[in-house]
């Protein structure tokens, strides 16, 4: 991805989420000289990965595939002790048509919740000892409600639902064509995205970045 098409991107989601009154930490807003002042007081921001995340999944067409995510706050894995930190919480930002690819989490229970703009499609799949997509029915919850469904079905999710998604049950998601952005969220148990992503094709997490102009934004892989 080019650093000029993050930093619109960066711009566009505070913008939307300006739009949807949900208000976000200060670190949000952080150019990379306001990084520099504040990070010798802000070390559970680098150790937690808070902050920005923008990736294409290596596809080299965000529009098709791709994903904002803001993670607001978060424990740590590797030092429970410093970082006593059980849940994380994330913004995620869906467009019409846009993927999020199939994968699941080995340890990151989670819920997806949208919190406005348009319609969610979920697809599910229970995974395989050997981690390929089962055959068989899915079991899930919206909004503390059982259900059941067939592997790959689409699973609609309107503004003001949530689904659970539980460890190493696969799921793919994209915004549904013609309803809007959608501006979700996302609660869940402590998160490393460097280690806990299993997806179903050989993906990179995070994206190569051509730097064509100057960052207005820090990464959070670029603490």
């Amino acid at each position: 991805m080019k650093r000029s098409e993050i930093n619109t991107i960066i711009d566009n989601s505070i913008k939307l989420i300006e739009k949807h009154k949900f208000l976000i930490p200060s670190f949000s807003y952080w150019s990379p000289e306001d990084w520099e002042r504040e990070k010798s007081e802000c070390q559970e921001i680098k150790d937690n990965m808070l902050g920005w995340d923008i990736t294409d999944f290596g596809s080299n067409d965000f529009a098709s595939r791709g994903l904002v995510m803001l993670t607001l706050r978060n424990g740590n894995q590797h030092d429970r002790e410093k970082y006593p930190k059980l849940y994380a919480e994330k913004l995620l930002i869906t467009e019409e048509g846009q993927e999020t690819p199939c994968h699941f989490h080995w340890s990151k229970m989670e819920d997806i919740i949208n919190r406005g703009g348009g319609v969610l499609i979920v697809e599910l799949w229970n995974s395989t000892s050997d981690e390929k997509l089962a055959d068989t029915p899915v079991s899930y919850s919206m909004d503390g409600k059982r259900y059941t469904t067939e592997p790959g079905v689409p699973i609609e999710v309107h503004p003001g639902q949530s689904i659970t998604l539980e460890t190493r049950t696969y799921h793919r998601f994209y915004g549904k064509k013609g309803t809007g952005t959608i501006l979700l969220g996302e609660v869940s148990s402590v998160n490393d995205d460097t280690v806990d992503n299993r997806f179903l094709e050989e993906l990179p997490r995070f994206p190569a970045i051509i730097e064509d102009e100057k960052a207005k934004y820090p990464l959070i892989t670029e603490y």
